[in-house]
């Protein structure tokens, strides 16, 4: 499978934690009660996977090899970088809120559903520039045995630095985000 195949499947997953994130933030927003603690569980699933699992073959893999392909790090490589960081932002305020909210603070509502939101508009936009020209790029711009080397090196990360008992872990991770979105209270 190439390797930008791969990372196209991965944010079919992220995407329904972004919906089942987007979900719990509206609820909250309109006043529904949301457990801080599914916010929480969504800033793992984020942390681990989306980043720790996802952007971690892209940071260390795909992008290294597309500079070495003539792709300039200026331009494309630059902006996915930079919306990687704002994320990583997004999240950690997302969880400094969510644990306030779990420690009785009311008062950090707004700012969880500010960050998840934010969070969650951010990645939808990503993913499209990914899906839509990044990896398109990737797939004209890299020969076979570079596009081979980029999915030998994922398998790398996956096997030997994640496992795949993290993998595991994670997707039943997005399983119980967007369950628990499914059947919370609609008013």
């Amino acid at each position: 499978m190439k390797a930008t195949h791969i990372l196209m499947e991965e944010h079919r997953t992220i995407e329904r934690v972004l919906t089942a994130l987007e979900t719990g933030a509206r609820r909250l927003q309109a006043g529904q009660f949301v457990r801080p603690e599914f916010f929480l569980e969504a800033c793992e699933f984020v942390q681990g996977f989306a980043d720790g699992w996802h952007h971690k073959k892209e940071e260390g893999v795909l992008f290294p090899a597309l500079a070495s392909a003539g792709i300039p790090e200026s331009g494309p490589l630059r902006v996915m970088l930079a919306e990687h960081e704002e994320g990583r932002r997004l999240i950690a305020a997302l969880r400094a809120g969510a644990q306030r909210m779990h420690g009785g603070d009311a008062s950090r509502q707004e700012a969880v559903v500010q960050n998840a939101l934010g969070y969650v508009a951010l990645l939808r936009g990503h993913i499209a520039k990914e899906d839509q020209v990044l990896f398109a790029m990737a797939d004209q711009t890299l020969t076979a045995t570079e596009a081979d080397e980029v999915a030998r090196g994922f398998e790398r990360v996956e096997h030997e630095e994640l496992g795949e008992a993290t993998r595991a872990r994670f997707l039943a991770l997005a399983d119980s985000l967007q369950t628990q979105a499914e059947e919370a209270p609609r008013t």
